[in-house]
């Protein structure tokens, strides 16, 4: 078994904390961050508002488990890797809302969400498909966008960096009475870079806009009943090169993201949430080639909460309805799958003893009956320290597109995985180490595989042999005074079980260490980023170099009401690639003054 090391902290470098994090992701409930079992990082405002001019997959990038790679310049396709695994391993929810796809390999589209929108993030590391049913057989993706509070809160920002890079950003939120409200709207634009490496490629910029408005409304209809509303909507436009002429190619996207929830507690001891959700996501290219494809995932939701003794009891219906038009899928061109579940779980909190189990049963349109369960201990067995330990199962339904398309199988078999893993945990205050193992079994994987299958074209989608994500990561927090010192890193071996070989595109090592400090009335944040070497075809082919990136940010108050922040990323101006013949951005700046009255 191989070993990670991992800090659950409030977020990567965050400010110091007066109350202790809550998190809701590892149950789907409520729990302090300090009595879970699992393997969970919170990235909390304070660490977004630094990092103006990044996506949220950029930011991603720089915590513990995670790895990303992008085909392009900003806004084309983004895989995220969390130990190891591939896109469509992770689950994402927007404020509860499923935003994953069908499409393709399916994951999340991580370029529609604007970072000015969102409040917080949840990464959840580790199989929870016992509590999230398919689709988390890695880990779990929970980002929250800003909830209103009294008063009238009003902000506007402006920035502008490297590649003729834009960007403004407008919100308003405050509460009056029973009602709160959250409004925010923002709009990028940028020449971009050559996004390719390729001899005789296009040359020329393929550049990026995008718009998006999001809000949220929430009703406090008495003390014990409370209604959310929660919506977005963006659209983006990304330039890539499809071929070699002088075309220009782009690739549009869109999601619209919708949910209602319905929380009730019924006594001291009863909870409830309802809730009902949608969200579409749709992709189209123009140039070269035309193609079109839309998901559409829609999620019901019942779950109650009951306090037996020192335990709490849920107790979840789930209702998940996937639809997926695309003109490639054969014979029909719209497919649809459902799932149906029921979801049982208990966390016990007693002394220096935590339990949390789960099982889950999903009935599957397609697959018939998948059952999942997981078990976790912490024992809390010296002041400061905590060990852990747990073991859980996950599965990962093929994609509609996997089956039905013309690359498709429709005799694809689901991934099931199994997941084991040790922690241990230090924490005073604002110092934090921690340590965990994990070794995730991996069978039946899907891949896209050129030269086998019998879809009757040059790839194929099929099931290939056993994958394991093993790995070893560090990480910890320091505070010296106003000085922090903070990182992770990760050594993983991700690699197909029977022949060996390294998984694609996932390096062996990686880590982000980072300084924080105030100087001259600037608060200033360093950062280094580097990666081992990774391939770009599994078998060692197409080798990818490592790399080291220097980071930098600097943030100063302006009076009471406005905020300059500046970064520069790849400082010394590295060249690297995350995939053959992409490039990336080399040295950026961007600069953002933001107006907040207090």
């Amino acid at each position: 078994m191989a070993v990670c090391v991992c800090l659950i902290t409030a977020g990567a470098h965050a400010a110091p904390q007066t109350l202790e994090p809550v998190v809701v992701t590892a149950t789907r409930s409520d729990q302090p961050l300090s009595e879970v079992v699992a393997d969970i990082t919170v990235i909390d405002r304070a660490t977004l508002q630094r990092e103006v001019g990044q996506s949220i997959e950029d930011i991603l990038a720089k915590q513990p488990g995670i790895q990303i790679t992008r085909t392009g310049g900003p806004g084309t396709e983004t895989v995220l890797h969390l130990r190891g695994a591939t896109k469509q391993h992770t689950a994402v929810y927007l404020d509860g809302i499923r935003i994953d796809a069908q499409n393709g390999s399916g994951g999340a589209n991580w370029e529609a969400i604007p970072v000015h929108l969102v409040e917080r993030i949840e990464i959840l590391r580790g199989p929870a498909g016992a509590v999230y049913g398919s689709d988390a057989l890695a880990g779990v993706v929970q980002i929250f966008t800003q909830r209103g509070k009294s008063g009238f809160q009003p902000y506007v920002s402006v920035g502008a960096g490297a590649h003729q890079t834009y960007q403004q950003e407008a919100g308003l939120s405050g509460g009056a009475g029973q009602w709160d409200y959250a409004l925010g709207l923002s709009h990028v634009d940028s020449k971009g870079f050559d996004s390719k490496t390729s001899v005789g490629r296009n040359l020329d910029k393929d550049g990026y806009t995008r718009k998006a408005a999001n809000g949220r409304l929430g009703w406090q209809l008495t003390d014990n009943h409370r209604l959310d509303a929660t919506l977005l909507r963006s659209e983006s436009n990304a330039g890539y090169d499809a071929s070699k002429s002088m075309q220009d190619d782009r690739g549009i996207r869109a999601l619209d993201a919708y949910g209602l929830t319905w929380s009730a507690r019924w006594s001291d001891a009863h909870s409830m949430r309802l809730s009902a959700s949608e969200s579409v996501n749709t992709y189209e290219t123009l140039g070269t080639s035309t193609y079109f494809t839309e998901t559409t995932l829609r999620n019901y939701l019942l779950q109650n909460d009951w306090q037996l003794g020192e335990g709490v009891l849920n107790v979840t219906l789930e209702r998940r309805e996937d639809t997926l038009d695309n003109a490639d899928l054969q014979p029909i061109p719209r497919k649809q799958r459902q799932q149906n579940a029921v979801a049982l779980g208990y966390g016990l909190q007693w002394d220096a003893h935590t339990l949390q189990a789960n099982v889950r049963s999903d009935d599957d349109s397609d697959f018939g009956r998948k059952n999942t369960a997981g078990l976790g201990y912490g024992w809390s067995f010296a002041p400061h320290w905590k060990a852990t330990a747990s073991m859980a199962t996950g599965f990962h339904v093929p994609t509609l597109f996997q089956r039905f398309s013309a690359y498709g199988d429709s005799s694809l078999a689901p991934e099931e995985s199994l997941n084991k893993e040790l922690g241990l945990r230090w924490q005073v205050q604002d110092k934090q180490l921690g340590v965990t193992i994990y070794r995730n079994q991996i069978k039946n994987l899907v891949a896209f595989t050129r030269g086998q299958g019998s879809c009757g074209q040059t790839s194929c989608y099929l099931n290939v042999d056993r994958a394991v994500l093993e790995g070893i990561t560090l990480s910890g927090a320091y505070r010296w005074n106003q000085v922090k010192a903070y990182g992770s890193v990760d050594f993983q071996n991700p690699h197909n079980e029977k022949t060996g070989n390294q998984l694609q595109r996932r390096s062996k090592r990686f880590a982000t260490v980072g300084l924080e400090l105030p100087a001259a009335g600037v608060n200033w944040d360093a950062q280094v980023q580097t990666a081992s070497r990774r391939y770009d075809k599994e078998g060692g082919a197409d080798m990818l170099g490592g790399y080291t990136l220097l980071n930098l940010s600097a943030s100063k108050p302006l009076g009471k009401d406005f905020t300059l922040t500046a970064r520069v990323d790849n400082l010394l101006d590295r060249d690297y690639t995350l995939a053959k013949d992409y490039a990336t951005a080399g040295r950026t700046f961007f600069v953002q003054l933001k107006w907040m009255p207090q």
